[in-house]
């Protein structure tokens, strides 16, 4: 029996919504006409979509389609229930809200995420941002079914909502998740139901879920998808990991032509890898620049990878025509060549991290080159390397020790060693490593 349920007021957003649910491993699936599905014939089934259709119509007939979907689907064993929204904030957002609120009837706040930053849609002060632009600046505003003439989200809940709202800022969000639980808990016993949280990023919404669960309140997730599967991914078991595709994650931050060599050689040859590459000097072009190719490339990996075993991010950097002036920036930053070669090992080291945690097939790791190994080591907190034997020259196969990723099958090896064909050689063999055990 499904454990999530989402109501979307379009089939378009609600499917755009169960695909990330998906990626995590979770059966998903969308019903269109509820009045032909019989719920105990879908045994396998984690998470249900239903589309309202009902963005464009008015506030009073969207309430009561928000409201019958949700009794309908609605029982015992569901733990997360979602109302998806549009990204640019389009439609009865206030209305719908309270029809899940008022079915559900058991005191649930409603945590209302605007941030999608796959599609590069933030908020940061309250203000919703469409691609570093508000939100009514944009062609959303002149929608002609569901035009927008604020970019604050609070305020159209307040318009649209008959419940108290409150709000919660990325400053509250740097005191950390135990804060952020308390304030809600606060706003709960003010008798708020409607809480509006800034996100500029995958790592925010994180933050968000731990500490909406540590508060320990009845929620319904309400954003445009990325929080609601954030939130499913903690607290929906994975009855699906078994199925999952043991994956191994390569990460290239080099420049040497040698390993260009190889990566080229890999590529040719070997069927079916993703390789997202990075524009590593959008790492240093800004924090906000940084911050956002992080999101980029982690995000790509994470949408895209479920089909594949292996999966490269590759710095853009390992091709001349990329490389970067490091004295450029050595003055920007008034740092040293070691200055600015950690802030970009540190990055590939932050991918790492979150691809790492957004997608729990990945089960062995290849690093090239010294300094990104130790980054990703130091990032994810791993107190060491447990060696088991060389694969090639210069090539060492291990397990993490401690940490978030104990026992992670590793490969390191330096960016300037191995022949040509180095790279399929680790890759494969991790492979078939974490598939025959």
């Amino acid at each position: 029996m499904h454990k999530c349920v989402v109501i979307a007021d379009d089939l378009t957003g609600g499917n755009a919504t169960g695909v990330m649910i998906s990626g995590y491993g979770y059966d998903t699936y969308a019903v269109i006409n509820r009045d032909d599905i019989d719920l105990n014939n879908m045994p396998e089934c984690d998470c249900i979509i239903y589309p309202t259709n009902s963005r464009s119509v008015d506030s009073k007939t969207a309430y009561d389609a928000v409201f019958s979907a949700t009794e309908f689907f609605k029982n015992d064993e569901v733990v997360v229930y979602s109302k998806r929204i549009d990204t640019t904030l389009r439609g009865n957002l206030g209305s719908e809200t309270d029809a899940m609120l008022d079915a559900l009837n058991n005191d649930a706040i409603a945590m209302v995420v605007p941030c999608a930053p796959q599609a590069e849609r933030v908020t940061v002060g309250g203000y919703v941002l469409v691609k570093g632009v508000p939100l009514h600046k944009t062609e959303a505003a002149a929608d002609p079914l569901c035009s927008i003439n604020t970019p604050q989200p609070e305020k159209l809940f307040k318009k649209q909502s008959k419940y108290d709202i409150a709000s919660i800022t990325i400053n509250d969000m740097m005191y950390g998740e135990d804060y952020i639980a308390d304030k809600i808990k606060l706003y709960k016993e003010e008798g708020k139901r409607i809480i509006v949280f800034d996100s500029l990023s995958q790592e925010d919404m994180d933050l968000i879920a731990n500490a909406v669960i540590k508060s320990g309140v009845n929620f319904i997730a309400v954003d445009p998808g990325a929080f609601t599967a954030t939130v499913v991914s903690r607290l929906v078991p994975n009855n699906n990991a078994k199925k999952s595709i043991k994956k191994v994650l390569g990460v290239i931050g080099t420049t040497n032509a040698v390993a260009r060599g190889q990566l080229e050689e890999f590529l040719e040859n070997q069927p079916k890898v993703l390789c997202i590459y990075a524009e590593s000097e959008e790492f240093l072009r800004s924090p906000e620049r940084r911050e956002k190719e992080i999101s980029r490339v982690v995000n790509e990996i994470l949408y895209n990878c479920h089909d594949y075993e292996m999966c490269l991010v590759v710095g853009d950097g390992i091709y001349p025509a990329k490389r970067i002036s490091f004295k450029t920036y050595m003055e920007y930053y008034n740092t040293t060549v070691e200055g600015v070669s950690q802030m970009l090992n540190d990055s590939f080291a932050e991918i790492t991290k979150k691809i790492l945690r957004g997608e729990k097939g990945f089960r062995a790791l290849y690093t090239s080159g010294g300094d990104i190994t130790v980054a990703v080591c130091r990032k994810l907190k791993v107190s060491g390397i447990k060696l088991v034997e060389d694969v090639a020259p210069l090539a060492a196969h291990g397990e993490l020790m401690t940490g978030e990723f104990n026992g992670l099958k590793i490969i390191t090896k330096g960016g300037m060693v191995g022949d040509r064909y180095a790279l399929r050689a680790c890759m494969n063999y991790l492979n078939r490593k974490i598939n025959n055990n």
